[in-house]
């Protein structure tokens, strides 16, 4: 009986060499990408004594999917 646990399939040759392939594409790309900082949204000062909550559009469109 032969043993074939030790012979290596060409569907792994070519899934590694594939893998490698994509592996060494990122590796390249990567370092060539710029990171824009994005620019904070300006945020309204909180009142002092509290209160900081405003009907805003979300919180419109959550209760409108609290409705029965």
């Amino acid at each position: 009986m032969k043993d074939d646990t030790s012979k290596v399939s060409r569907r792994r040759i070519f899934a590694g060499a594939g893998t490698l392939g994509a592996l060494a594409t990122a590796a390249s790309v990567l370092p060539s990408l710029e990171v824009s900082p994005q620019e904070a949204a300006p945020t309204a000062k909180a009142p002092a004594n509290g209160g900081g909550y405003h009907l805003s559009e979300h919180v419109k469109r959550y209760f409108k999917t609290t409705l029965v």
